[in-house]
């Protein structure tokens, strides 16, 4: 497979990915062919310049092409992540070499005193939060949807929504009218796949959550509130939960016959961030599936 060592893969090897399997939590730097997160193709245009920014899962996948996109637009990033440090070094290294700040967070936001640490750091190190990105996320093991344990719903639960729920209660204590917060969910919201029920179902709150804060937040505070749905991607969300068979045929059938790369998210990232060009979207849900499927 064609790739660097910064992840651009040639659109030529798009599907038919090699067999692979991860344990969780997924090591982007291990995976063939590497996810590309826009690192040769994202050209900034200063429209986040100066902007403070928190980017909760940024060491990868969406939420480290997203991290990339807004360094390149001119904003510092804080980066909270759960252990996989050498992912998260290669994302601090090419966001230096944008010439932005950046501070990099350890720990598991499973925690309520985690969640207070990223908040409290972020503001530490840059003085405010203008834009917070949720997207840490847990997708475990997909098996059927009885053999779930309680100790798994919960674990996801505790990551995908209460974490997403817990850090913007305390981030927007430091965000300004034109702030945005951005929340990942999921075609999963739409298109459950009882194999990852519960990650489906947090991603389902997600939205609710989106649609709630979105109204109230403007009303109250002028931020912004709004929501991404990615379809199918290649992050380590996908070797770390499904078998090798099926990563290997990942994002097969689909309409774009196959899966999105992160980097096919910056845009509607930036998008979003920017108050310039979404000062009156609040609430929304922008599904970015290639297709896959009604977002309602």
């Amino acid at each position: 497979m064609a790739s660097d060592k910064q992840g651009q893969v040639s659109e030529e090897h798009l599907p038919g990915f090699e067999k692979q399997d991860q344990e969780w939590p997924g090591q982007e730097h291990k995976m063939t062919p590497r996810p590309d997160y826009g690192y040769e193709s994202y050209k900034g245009h200063g429209r986040l310049q100066g902007k403070k920014t928190l980017v909760t899962g940024g060491d990868s996948g969406i939420g480290r092409a997203i991290a990339l996109a807004f360094a390149r637009e001119g904003a510092d990033v804080a980066i909270s992540y759960l252990n996989e440090h050498e992912d998260a070094k290669e994302i601090e290294s090419a966001i230096k070499e944008a010439g932005r700040e950046v501070l990099l967070i350890p720990g598991d936001l499973e925690a309520e005193e985690q969640v207070k640490k990223v908040v409290d750091q972020t503001v530490q190190k840059f003085g405010q939060i203008d834009i917070l990105v949720n997207n840490a996320a847990v997708q475990l093991d997909a098996i059927d949807w009885t053999e779930m344990s309680r100790e798994r719903l919960e674990k996801t639960f505790k990551v995908n929504i209460i974490g997403y729920f817990s850090v913007a209660q305390k981030a927007v204590a430091h965000m300004k009218a034109g702030g945005s917060i951005i929340n990942i969910a999921s075609i999963q919201a739409y298109k459950p796949n009882p194999q990852i029920l519960d990650y489906a179902c947090t991603k389902g709150a997600i939205v609710t959550f989106t649609k709630g804060l979105g109204s109230h937040l403007f009303k109250e505070k002028g931020i912004r509130v709004n929501c991404i749905a990615p379809g199918p991607v290649w992050t380590p969300l996908i070797i770390e939960s499904f078998p090798e068979e099926k990563v290997a045929s990942f994002g097969k059938g689909k309409p774009a016959d196959r899966p999105a790369q992160p980097k096919e998210y910056q845009g509607p990232a930036v998008f979003l961030a920017c108050q310039e060009e979404s000062s009156y979207v609040s609430g929304a849900i922008l599904g970015v599936t290639g297709g896959d499927g009604p977002m309602n």
